[in-house]
C-alpha cells in the first residue's frame, strides 16, 4: 500500500507554488509504501533509526522469518538477547520490548494515539523510550497517512529545499515558510523534497556550502618537510 494523494493535493501546491509544481510535472507521481498497522510501525522506525535502509530491511526480515508476526504479544514473549540477535542494539531491543510490555498491561492505547491530533500524537509517540520527534512525525506519515506532515528535523527534506529553491542554508524561519505554503497537505510536499534530495532529478544540486579543508600550519608544513 502506498501513501494516498491525487489530483486535489497536487493542483493546490502547484497553485501555492509554481516551482515546486514544476518539479511536480517532472518526477511525475510518487510511491511510498506504508504501514497501517500502528505497532508493527512504531518499531520498524525505532529499528531503523541511524541505520542505512537496507540494514533496516535485513532486520525487519529477520524478525518477521522468527516471529511470523510483529504485533505486542510476539514481541513481549520475546527476549532482548533474542531480539539483538536479529541485527539492532541491545538498547533498540530495550525499546521495543518495553514498547510490546506498554501496549500488552494497556498503559498505551494504541487506538486513541491513532486518533488525535497531529501534535498530540506526536506528545503521545515522544514518551516511549526511542522515539523522538522526528521519528514521531514518520510514523504519522507513513503509518496514520497524515497530510500534512512536514518535517524541520528530515536532513533530507532540508537538502530537497536547498536543491529546489538554491537556498545555501534552511534554517527554522525559512523553513516554516515553506511549511505554511504547503499546508495542509506538506505530507505531499515532503514526498518530492524526497524524491528530489534522492536525485530523481541528476540535474539538480545541493547548495549548501561546501566545508572548507583546514590548512595545514606552518610549523605542521615545516615539520612534514623535514620529514620527507
Amino acid at each position: 500500500m502506498y501513501f494516498k494523494y491525487g489530483r486535489t493535493e497536487i493542483e493546490y501546491l502547484k497553485e501555492k507554488d509554481k516551482i515546486l509544481g514544476t518539479i511536480i510535472d517532472q518526477v511525475g507521481h510518487v510511491d511510498r509504501e506504508v504501514d497501517t498497522d500502528l505497532f508493527s510501525s512504531v518499531v520498524h522506525h525505532i529499528i531503523g533509526q541511524q541505520i542505512s535502509t537496507k540494514a533496516q530491511a535485513t532486520i525487519w526480515q529477520r524478525m518477521k522469518d522468527e516471529l511470523q508476526e510483529i504485533h505486542a504479544e510476539s514481541i513481549s514473549a520475546t527476549d532482548i538477547s533474542k531480539l539483538q540477535s536479529f541485527g539492532m542494539t541491545f538498547r533498540k531491543a530495550e525499546y521495543i520490548k518495553d514498547f510490546a510490555d506498554k501496549v500488552q498491561r494497556k498503559e498505551f492505547d494504541l487506538q486513541r494515539v491513532s486518533q488525535l491530533p497531529d501534535a498530540e500524537a506526536v506528545q503521545e509517540l515522544v514518551s516511549l523510550k526511542g522515539v523522538g520527534v522526528w521519528t514521531a512525525e514518520m510514523i504519522l506519515l507513513f503509518c496514520l497517512q497524515r497530510p500534512d506532515i512536514f518535517s524541520f528535523d528530515d536532513l533530507a527534506i532540508q537538502r530537497g529545499l536547498r536543491m529546489v529553491y538554491h537556498h545555501r542554508k534552511i534554517d527554522r524561519k525559512r523553513f516554516e515558510k515553506y511549511r505554511r505554503r504547503f499546508s495542509p497537505y506538506g505530507s505531499v510536499a515532503s514526498l518530492y523534497l524526497w524524491a528530489v534530495s534522492g536525485g530523481v532529478l541528476p540535474d539538480m544540486k545541493d547548495y549548501a556550502p561546501k566545508k572548507a579543508i583546514p590548512r595545514e600550519t606552518t610549523k605542521t608544513s615545516k615539520r612534514r618537510k623535514k620529514q620527507e
